[in-house]
């Protein structure tokens, strides 16, 4: 019998990150401690939340509930727009870490880049503060640009170990990926399957629409005997990618990790790379400032 366990990819300080987890955006409390539980149970071993899910808290009762050793998980967070700045960072990640009910964390990201970039630079040395102290066990961030990254190197001391981004078939930031390899980064995929634009208010009217009704998707899923989220999620970790679908559904939760007994051959990978549009679904990153998102505040 195939495995469900995911396999892990070596972060640039040697720490191991699984390549599939479960993300929790827009999860309710209720239906987050459920997800959580099932999903560890499934296999799963690494869980993705942010301060500004409102979920932390629901994380951690999960994680207490599934019964799996604590050291054998991998819990990320994120740091929000309004704890940036030094101080406010540290007093941001010791919310998180309250609500989570955890002695630590294995990723701590800062959710977005901002216009205002020294806040962005002030946070992620306070993020390196955590690191150096053991309250973390990688740092990284979410969103950024290559000029981002190169902005950030230029003004802190630890490379992210991840940058946490939107990817999918119809936007696949191939040049982005090949300069955060190249630093050393892991690339992240947040909305993997391309569902930004079922639950993004202001998500762009540019490009396609969902990747899972795509003709070319569906028709190596036929091919393989599988889902076309599975075909999706399938693209993302032989590109190196690490995915964090989200579902609270159990069905859903079982069929993402599911995809560990096939391979995509060449001409499938490059049918799926063609699908790119180059057109986001999800907000600029160039364009965000510290009061962005109040909804989230």
């Amino acid at each position: 019998m195939t495995s469900k366990r995911s396999p892990t990819i070596k972060l640039n300080n040697g720490v191991e990150m699984p390549t599939l987890g479960l993300g929790v955006f827009q999860s309710s409390a209720e239906d987050t401690v459920k997800a959580v539980t099932t999903a560890i149970a499934d296999g799963y071993r690494l869980i993705d939340t942010a301060s500004a899910y409102k979920n932390e808290r629901q994380v951690g009762e999960g994680i207490r509930n599934s019964g799996i050793p604590r050291e054998q998980l991998f819990v990320t967070t994120k740091l929000w727009l309004t704890d940036y700045g030094y101080d406010a960072a540290l007093r941001g990640f010791d919310g998180s870490l309250a609500k989570l009910g955890l002695d630590y964390v294995d990723l701590y990201l800062l959710h977005w880049p901002t216009k205002n970039f020294d806040a962005t630079v002030q946070s992620y040395k306070a993020a390196e503060k955590l690191l150096a102290t053991s309250r973390v066990r990688a740092i990284g961030v979410c969103n950024h640009t290559e000029q981002h990254l190169d902005a950030l190197i230029a003004s802190t001391d630890v490379i992210p170990a991840v940058n946490q981004v939107e990817l999918h078939p119809y936007f696949s930031q191939k040049a982005l990926r090949n300069k955060s390899t190249s630093l050393g980064i892991v690339t992240e995929a947040w909305s993997p399957i391309g569902g930004v634009k079922r639950y993004w208010p202001g998500a762009s009217s540019t490009g396609n629409g969902d990747p899972l009704v795509d003709s070319v998707i569906t028709g190596i899923a036929k091919a393989h005997g599988k889902t076309p989220a599975q075909i999706v999620l399938r693209w993302h970790l032989q590109n190196q990618v690490v995915a964090i679908p989200k579902s609270v559904s159990a069905v859903r939760i079982a069929e993402n990790i599911d995809i560990f007994d096939f391979v995509l051959n060449d001409t499938q990978m490059a049918k799926i790379d063609a699908l790119d549009t180059g057109a986001r679904g999800g907000p600029d990153p160039t364009q965000i400032d510290t009061d962005s998102f109040s909804e989230y505040s």
